[in-house]
């Protein structure tokens, strides 16, 4: 079978079960069961109820409160300001995927993160603009706490007072303004650097929108959590 057969057959499988895990995972966005790191199975946790969009639990003011982390003290997040769809839950599975893989719904703006047992760990996203999107599959190769963030080139020659942050400039530094956030996940794809990322972010109103420059954007508090739980060079899969 060809990558574009298994490329399809696996985009048609994920549309089939979408309509399925809507209905048959309602519950657990309201209710979920108990979650396990799938990074390390030692430490469960409960996950917070997650009601209407505009209301407020403890449960939840701890997941989206402010934390300290490597120095920097990341804000609270007003996340009763965000549909609660796009709250950090767990799931039942709609990719079909092998547990450990990243499946970034693009459409949806969803990133899951496949568990064992049928489950996924569901975050909220935000995408690349129009014109900007990547699509594929590949590895997540590389990560980083508190990267530097350096633009390609390409987006200097589109916004020019970017250069003091070019490779040549030695780059942004971390810190809480940083685009790259708390954490980056590198994405190669045929043992090249894409230039795609999986990373944190300051713009909490961002999440379910399109408006970075290609790459997939989380709250700094959910990718602190899949950065945890994502296994080493894990696979990833971005639908469009």
């Amino acid at each position: 079978m060809s990558m574009d057969q298994t490329f399809f057959l696996s985009r048609r499988r994920f549309l089939s079960l979408a309509a399925t895990a809507s209905a048959a995972g309602l519950a657990g966005c309201v209710s979920p069961n108990q979650q396990v790191i799938y990074s390390d199975p030692r430490r469960p946790i409960t996950p917070p109820p997650v009601g209407p969009s505009g209301s407020r639990t403890p449960e939840l003011d701890a997941m989206y409160g402010q934390i300290e982390d490597g120095g920097f003290v990341i804000p609270a997040v007003p996340y009763w300001k965000i549909p609660s769809r796009f709250y950090r839950q767990q799931v039942v599975d709609p990719t079909g995927e092998a547990p450990g893989t990243v499946v970034v719904d693009t459409p949806s703006r969803f990133l899951y993160l496949v568990e064992p047992g049928g489950m996924a760990m569901r975050y909220g996203v935000g995408i690349g603009r129009e014109g900007f999107a990547w699509s594929g599959a590949g590895v997540i190769q590389w990560r980083q706490k508190w990267p530097k963030w350096t633009p390609p080139d390409e987006m200097i020659a589109r916004q020019p007072e970017l250069e003091q942050y070019s490779s040549r400039n030695g780059g942004m530094p971390p810190g809480l303004m940083n685009p790259l956030g708390a954490r980056a996940l590198y994405i190669f794809q045929n043992g090249q650097d894409t230039l795609y990322r999986l990373h944190g972010n300051p713009e909490w109103n961002s999440i379910g929108k399109a408006v970075s420059s290609g790459c997939v954007r989380l709250l700094n508090h959910d990718i602190l959590d899949l950065y945890e739980r994502v296994p080493t060079k894990a696979r990833i899969i971005v639908w469009q």
